[in-house]
């Protein structure tokens, strides 16, 4: 399968055809205002506590400005095209609400001193993680490849920080904790779509 057929093939099922193209375009819309729309949407401790509880999903699709929205909606495409095929939109949809639950609920327990976060590069981390499941199940080279990258991207992180230059590119800190927390809710996703598949309930 060539780039563009795979691309379009990806794009028809992560989520829902070409809504990933919506998605990545209402990113990259949210960016433009800056700080103006972001500070009411973003994963702020204090806010969440007084009830604020929409910016437990809201946080992942702002973004620190317009070179950080573009780096994710760019990862956003690439893993549509590497494994957005291996699930149905009602199941990634799944896989997106576990995500970002297993997300918020790290950074709001393991990482208390955390006030405040944006991005969807954990959700991109869970959405791969979801997809190298089921090509791991399968034996396909590629996602044990792609296991492999995943699982040596987070050691590093977790060893040494943030990989070179991605602060620069994003316009600020990168928080890696959310990259791990995102691909365990991916991989949890993905296990529990493997046994739900197999019974047929999902």
């Amino acid at each position: 399968m060539g780039l563009m057929p795979g691309l379009r093939a990806g794009l028809r099922a992560l989520p829902g055809g070409w809504a990933v193209l919506l998605l990545g375009a209402a990113i990259l819309a949210f960016a433009v205002p800056g700080d103006g729309l972001t500070g009411g949407l973003r994963f702020e401790r204090e806010a969440i506590a007084g009830g604020q509880l929409w910016r437990l999903a809201s946080a992942h699709f702002v973004h620190l400005g317009m070179s950080h929205a573009v780096l994710n909606v760019v990862g956003l495409l690439l893993i549509a095209w590497l494994v957005g095929k291996e699930y149905t939109v009602r199941q990634w949809l799944f896989v997106s609400a576990i995500t970002i639950a297993t997300i918020d609920a790290g950074l709001w327990w393991l990482l208390p001193e955390l006030e405040w976060y944006v991005g969807l590069s954990g959700v991109l981390h869970g959405w791969l993680a979801a997809g190298v499941v089921v090509q791991v199940g399968r034996r396909r080279p590629d996602g044990l490849l792609l296991a492999g990258l995943l699982t040596g991207k987070l050691v590093f992180e977790a060893l040494f920080g943030a990989l070179p230059g991605s602060a620069e590119t994003a316009g600020g800190p990168v928080v890696t904790e959310a990259h791990l927390y995102g691909a365990v809710g991916g991989l949890l996703a993905g296990l529990l779509l493997s046994r739900f598949v197999r019974s047929r309930r999902l």
